[in-house]
């Protein structure tokens, strides 16, 4: 199975077009408070040059159900990336794909995923920090969920960038990544060379 990527916490059109111009599958917007949060207008304006057939996602947490209809009048969203403590059935009932992050610090986080597996379509691992649910730019111990028994393909987030890419791809076989601060120079503002250089690199690992 070819290996996926989606770069997140875009907010400049120059990265948008550099994240699509390097290959990547989808493309992320925050719309969550975060130093890389942009309103829905704005993320309209930035994916309406994003072609055909490369997901654009909506980054939130905890969403008011006020954003949540602005989302989707927007039409500008293929999926919504849930982040925060949102109960299942708020999930379950959300009109687009759906994606639920799990930020993850030890086993006990792992007991999450059975919860969202019947109602998200995809699960995002990421890392956990504190009170930081991701954007974290670290690895959570990926020996944790090494041999864990996934209902159905999962996205691996928290920390992953070029030079790392290859040793998560060969450990835990996702079938997504999500890549976000490892390719910036400050929060977000990407770095092309390091956009491009990733994808190089997912290239070589789906010639396998």
């Amino acid at each position: 199975m070819r290996l996926r990527v989606k770069i997140c916490g875009l907010t400049r059109e120059r990265d948008v077009t550099a994240a699509v111009m390097a290959g990547a599958d989808a493309v992320g917007f925050v719309l969550a408070p975060s130093p890389r949060r942009v309103d829905v207008d704005r993320a309209k304006k930035l994916a309406s040059s994003v072609p055909p057939l490369v997901a654009v996602v909506a980054v939130v947490s905890d969403p008011s159900f006020e954003l949540m209809d602005e989302i989707i009048r927007s039409k500008a969203f293929d999926l919504i990336q849930f982040h925060g403590n949102e109960e299942p059935g708020f999930i379950s009932n959300c009109p687009l794909r759906s994606i639920k992050a799990i930020a993850i610090e030890g086993e006990e986080d792992l007991k999450l995923i059975s919860r969202y597996e019947e109602v998200a379509n995809f699960i995002m691992l990421d890392a956990k920090r504190g009170k930081l649910r991701g954007g974290t730019g670290t690895t959570f111990n990926w020996q944790l969920i090494r041999n864990f028994n996934f209902k159905k393909p999962f996205i691996l987030a928290g920390g992953i960038g070029p030079e790392n890419v290859e040793q998560a791809v060969k450990l835990l076989s996702p079938s997504a990544i999500d890549v976000n601060s490892s390719l910036e120079v400050s929060p977000g503002v990407k770095d092309e060379s390091k956009i491009v250089d990733l994808m190089k690199k997912v290239r070589k690992l789906n010639e396998f």
